[in-house]
């Protein structure tokens, strides 16, 4: 199907404490965004910090904005006036200590969400978005994002802003959004206005604000969704509360009137994301397994350093050869790769693992559908051609947690590992348990509690271990099944 014929549709379910924004293209699930008041993010969010620790081994610093952890502000996210250039063109970054001091205020803004254990990731480059335009209030120049193919119409952009920027006194920098595309000269300074506006206003927030405190909040996710995720491509956008509906569609009726014939209010029983299947796309996404429709099938695991994908053709043997299969299998895979990293909003360094392919034309071929499907996705990513190892290492800009870490914990019972022992390790563990009970205490009996596959094992194929066990101890065993007990637990009480 070609990117032209793609038409999309935006989903969003209310509940009192939660929003949920589903982007649909052809009805299959793209992207979901969720948004909890008890852990709502702070991208995009502008707060008056206080520098608590320098660290020049990392050229870092770490700054107080009243979180719960410290954030970390790298030297290059830095503004600094004056640069000296390298001769190469470059712009070296100067040591730490040149650029903040601890103790000293600073106007940051959040640029990665708390995740995991680390800190928010800050910068000093303020950046406003709107609907068609970013303005960086310390920058200069005008940019066109890359998206806008057409060049007649990214001059055409780029000499628009450029004149009516020139009339307007410390204008700083701006960055024409893909959104922007076709839209008239009055839409884009309209929109330039209301930026410089709200520069304002925060600048007057800061001067009277306290230090470690918030001077801007980015919009509610309602209101960011018609903002930052509404293309050409989107038909509707579905709204299943009415009080949400009103306020996207006031919004839209001041600053985005061309959004307005979009918004409906969704009314129906049915639940907004069982439309297409959304809640059980939401599930699966949360699998280890992805199944493809040939047979085969993906699996992808997400670690704290990187996320690895595995590819695997499973029980499909329906071509002419093996070579054939394979290509197959991986041309399929790519496309689902690509869906699922922009679902599960999987970030960092991500490293599949592609069936081995002997025909270099079948590589390339591989490798082109894997960035074909992740030219839609917003968030920036680059792949790098086929390793020796056969490898495609790729990276996807992290900005906020994946779907996984917003909706799941680790098990308390596993610890996280996915896994747990087999009733077989169980019942070693039981007779290595009494034998050590046996050396340290007197007793007339070992009563072992486990649970019942435990039990039947020791019954059955572990009967000789139990009774060699017997006879080592010289004390009888009596085993008893707990239904409460987990596979891997047991406990030898000595009677």
């Amino acid at each position: 199907m070609t990117e032209e014929s793609q038409k999309e549709e935006i989903l969003i379910n209310v509940t009192p404490r939660e929003v949920r924004a589903a982007l649909l293209e052809n009805g299959i699930l793209q992207e979901v965004t969720i948004e909890r008041d008890s852990r709502r993010g702070v991208i995009s969010n502008i707060y008056k910090g206080k520098v608590s620790r320098v660290l020049p081994g990392m050229q870092a610093a770490f700054v107080d904005i009243g979180l719960e952890r410290t954030a970390f502000l790298h030297a290059s996210d830095i503004l600094r006036n004056g640069p000296e250039q390298k001769s190469n063109g470059e712009t070296p970054t100067p040591d730490i200590r040149e650029l903040v001091r601890e103790g000293q205020e600073v106007l940051v803004q959040v640029v990665k969400n708390p995740l995991g254990t680390k800190g928010a990731r800050l910068t000093t480059y303020i950046t406003l978005p709107s609907r068609f335009l970013v303005l960086l209030p310390m920058g200069t120049g005008v940019g066109v994002s890359a998206r806008i193919d057409d060049e007649n119409e990214r001059d055409r952009l780029r000499a628009e802003v450029e004149s009516f920027i020139d009339d307007e006194d410390g204008s700083g920098g701006v960055i024409v959004r893909t959104a922007a595309e076709g839209v008239s000269r009055d839409a884009l300074r309209a929109d330039l206005a209301f930026l410089r506006k709200l520069w304002a206003a925060i600048q007057a927030e800061c001067r009277t604000a306290k230090v470690k405190t918030r001077v801007h909040e980015d919009l509610p996710l309602p209101i960011r969704v018609l903002r930052d995720l509404v293309t050409s491509d989107v038909e509707r956008i579905l709204v299943d509360s009415e009080a949400d509906f009103q306020k996207m569609r006031a919004f839209t009726k001041s600053f985005l009137p061309e959004l307005t014939p979009m918004l409906e209010l969704y009314k129906r029983r049915r639940p907004i994301f069982d439309l297409h299947g959304t809640e059980d796309e939401i599930k699966k996404a949360l699998g280890r397994s992805i199944s493809l429709k040939s047979g085969g099938y993906v699996i992808i695991d997400q670690t704290e350093a990187m996320t690895t994908i595995d590819v695997n053709t499973g029980g499909y043997v329906g071509h002419r050869n093996l070579e054939e299969t394979i290509y197959r299998v991986n041309l399929e895979a790519a496309v689902t790769i690509a869906r699922q990293l922009r679902l599960r909003n999987l970030g960092g360094i991500i490293i599949i693992d592609f069936i081995d392919m002997e025909e270099t034309d079948h590589r390339e071929r591989v490798l082109q559908v894997l960035e074909q499907s992740m030219a839609r996705d917003h968030a920036r990513h680059q792949i790098t051609p086929v390793s020796p190892l056969g490898l495609v290492e790729m990276t996807r800009k992290r900005t906020r947690e994946s779907l996984q870490h917003v909706l799941c914990e680790d098990c308390d019972h596993c610890g996280g590992q996915g896994f747990n022992m087999t009733a077989e390790t169980v019942c070693f563990e039981i007779f290595r348990e009494i034998i050590r009970q046996h050396r340290q205490f007197e007793f007339d009996e070992a009563l072992v509690l486990a649970h019942q596959d435990v039990i039947e094992l020791l019954l059955d194929e572990e009967a000789a271990g139990l009774s060699q066990t017997e006879q080592q101890i010289g004390k009888p065993i009596r085993l008893q099944p707990e239904s409460l007990y987990l596979k891997d637990q047991f406990d030898v009480v000595l009677i």
